[in-house]
Parts: C-alpha cells; structure tokens; sequence
C-alpha cells in the first residue's frame, strides 16, 4: 500500500471538513472533491474554523501544514491521491455506484475508507474494483479532536490494507479501533443508539425533558465515561471481586423492565418536545458558538487525560512523542536526510520551531531528543506562552519541580515557585 502524502476526499459535508482539517493540520496535502461546487467555501470555512481548537491541542511541533484543494471531477481526485475517504450520503445505492466507479480509476494500490456510521463494507465492495482494499472507516464528530476510529473489514478486505489504514490513522493523532467482525451500526453508534432509543421514550412519555436527561448524564456518568468505559466503571462497582460480584447482585435488574428495546413512533408531538427541549438548552446560542464551546472542552479534557496517559490522553500524548521525535530528526538528520514519518514524508522542519540543536534531557518521566528550547512534558504550553509574551523561558529546575511522577506514573501538580514565576512574569 501507499505512503500517504495526499488524502482525497469523496464527498465533504460535516465529516469531510473534519477529514480535511485533520489531515491538513498533519501535514497531509487534501484534494476534496464535489459534485456542488458551493461546497468549496464551505469546506474551506470549516477548516478554518477547526483551527483555533486544533492549535491548543498541542504544543508539539508540527510539520509543515497540507494544502487544501477543491475539485468537482471525483475520478480526476480517485487518479492523484494515495488515500481515499468517503463521505457521500448514507445511503447504500448511492455509495455502492460511487465507491464502484471511484475503484475503476484509483491505482490498485490506494486505500478507499467509507466513513458510514451504519453500512457493512462487504455491501460497499460490491461492485468495485480491487475490493480488497476498501475497509470502513467510522470516525466521531467533531472529526479534527475526537480520535476514534473504528476500521471494519469486509469479507474482501485484505489484512494488509486494515494494517495501512490503521498506520495512516494513527499518523494524523486518531486511535484506530478495529471492530472484530461487521455488523450494522458497528460498536459505538449501536450503543449510542440504545441510549437514545430511551431518550426518545421518555420525553415521549412525558417522564422527563430533554435538558433533565442532559443533566443525567453531564453530571454523573458522562463524567466518568471520558476515561472509564461503562464495563470498567462497573468493574469498579463490584468491589474487590469486581465484574463478578457486580453481575451477581445486579445481574436480575436486567430481568426488570425498565427499558423498551424499540423506539417510539416519531410523531409530530416527539418531533415538537425534542425541538422545543434542545433550543431551551441552547439558550439563544447559535450553533457556531455552540460548537466552540464544545470544541474548547474536549481539548481542555484531553489535556487532563494526557497526564494520567488514559483514554484519549493517552493517544495524544503518544501523538506528541512521535512529533517531538520527528522535530529532533528533522534537526539533527538534515531534513529529508532524516527520519520519515507513517505518511512517507521526510522529517521536515517543524511548524512554528526554529530548531538549532538538539538537547537530551532527561527526567524520571520522560527521555526524547528534542529540539533546542523545547521541553516535553505536561507544561510545554507554559513555555510557549512566555515566549509569545517575550518573556524568558523558566529553567527546567524550576519549571519541572513537584512534576516527579508517583507510584502510578502520574505527574503531580506545578509546584508554588512555577506558579510564583508565571504570576511574576505574566506567564
């Protein structure tokens, strides 16, 4: 399979902008292609409004980022890229005469991913040519921070394209989840959908409004599920025997009949309780303000997550090793003499870093060559935003003191004299 330099979009929408502003945040080159040609300014709108959270994400340094092009002709895209993903409407008809027409003009050689939240891809593969090399590959939305992936094979589906997929994925900061066999719906969105089968069922029969069942979850479990899943959680429930005991004693609530397995009838009257509960929600805000509302939590809470190194953390703390080696190679190795990355491409000079050299310095947490005046760990941002300030950096004396990892290889909290500097100098 192919190095991927160039990610082709089939389709844009919300989840192609998504694709795009990851990809070009990564130092993938995008070629977008679309049969309304309006749907350039829009994409090209919804990269730029990705770009804020995307940048606190991380302090890491970057590669140079991709650049944005926008075609109408889908099988002039399907002839330059190394990669493709489609996000054309859900609907099987439609997807089976695209993806078939897309396979006779694409190289052999290059991966087709279907973004659907629902189709089995052995349906999708169909018609196509080289179908070994179409797998399905899900992602979340907000596309360009929620790192999930979930990669099904087909029946035609070699291992060796769910391998590349995976690496490419895992490239741009995503954590490929490979679903074990296809089903509809595959694994979150069929939990997702059991959750709001019951939602609908409530407000339906008038037990709750939209906003009580928001706050039964933003206030209790949802909480939780940001690091622990639901079977872990209850794992912990049973106590020192665990999943076990848990089952034991609350096993014969299943028997209960609390939930109803099938939706309720989306009358006009559910159509008016669901709408008139979300826009109380909203409060009068649009839903652009919305979305950088959620946009600024879910950076703020993958930061958190970082330095237990759990869940979405972890994924961006493994993201920021490999930039922060490929930012030492490109220093040291003479840029395309040096290291290459998943996507094929040479270590180059990192984005916004201005590298003179190359410092080693290690600590109980952490030991990567990094480029001169970067310093990997939890507090980076500390660093960068006193230098935006003109201020001088903090010595790493002081700026890792009360950061000694514990027992449980967790960094505890910036000591008094970092947070002393920072308020002296404004950090």
């Amino acid at each position: 399979m192919r190095q991927v330099r160039t990610l082709g979009l089939l389709g844009t929408g919300v989840i192609g902008g998504g694709w795009a502003a990851r990809a070009l945040h990564f130092g993938i080159d995008v070629i977008a292609a679309d049969l309304k040609p309006e749907m350039e300014q829009w994409l090209r709108g919804a990269v730029a409004n990705a770009e804020g959270a995307l940048a606190r994400l991380t302090f890491a340094p970057l590669p140079p980022k991709g650049r944005l092009s926008f075609t109408t002709d889908l099988q002039a895209m399907a002839r330059q890229v190394d990669f493709i993903q489609e996000n054309i409407p859900e609907q099987l008809e439609l997807k089976q005469r695209v993806l078939a027409d897309i396979s006779r003009h694409a190289p052999a050689d290059v991966l087709i991913a279907s973004s659907t939240s629902g189709l089995m891809p052995s349906d999708l593969q169909r018609d196509m040519a080289a179908p070994e090399r179409l797998l399905v590959a899900h992602p979340f939305n907000p596309v360009y921070l929620l790192p999930l992936v979930e990669l099904v094979a087909g029946r035609q589906t070699s291992a060796a394209a769910l391998d590349a997929a995976a690496r490419f994925y895992s490239y741009i900061g995503m954590h490929p989840l490979r679903v074990r066999r296809e089903v509809p719906g595959h694994l979150t969105d069929r939990l997702q959908e059991a959750l709001w089968r019951e939602i609908l069922h409530l407000v339906n029969d008038d037990v709750a409004t939209t906003g009580e069942l928001d706050d039964s979850i933003v206030y209790g479990p949802g909480l939780r599920w940001a690091a622990m899943g639901t079977n872990l959680i209850y794992h912990l429930a049973g106590g020192e025997t665990g999943m076990r005991h848990m089952l034991r004693q609350f096993g014969p609530c299943l028997k209960w009949p609390w939930t109803k397995l099938e939706a309720p009838e989306l009358t006009e009257g559910l159509i008016d309780k669901m709408v008139a509960g979300t826009q109380a929600e909203a409060a009068g805000r649009s839903i652009r303000e919305l979305e950088r509302l959620r946009d600024d939590y879910l950076v703020a809470i993958q930061q958190v997550l970082r330095e237990y190194n759990i869940g979405a953390g972890a994924t961006l703390r493994a993201l920021e090793e490999r930039l922060y080696e490929d930012a030492a190679a490109a220093a040291g190795g003479g840029g395309s003499r040096g290291r290459r990355g998943e996507c094929g491409r040479p270590a180059a000079a990192p984005r916004d870093v201005r590298a003179t050299g190359v410092d080693r310095l290690q600590r109980p947490h952490d030991r990567l060559a990094l480029p001169a005046g970067l310093w990997r760990c939890d507090r980076c941002a500390l660093q960068v935003r006193r230098h935006r300030r003109g201020l001088p950096p903090l010595g790493t004396r002081a700026l890792h003191r009360g950061n000694a990892r514990g027992a449980q290889g967790r960094s505890a909290p910036a000591g008094a004299a970092v947070r002393d500097q920072l308020r002296a100098g404004g950090g």
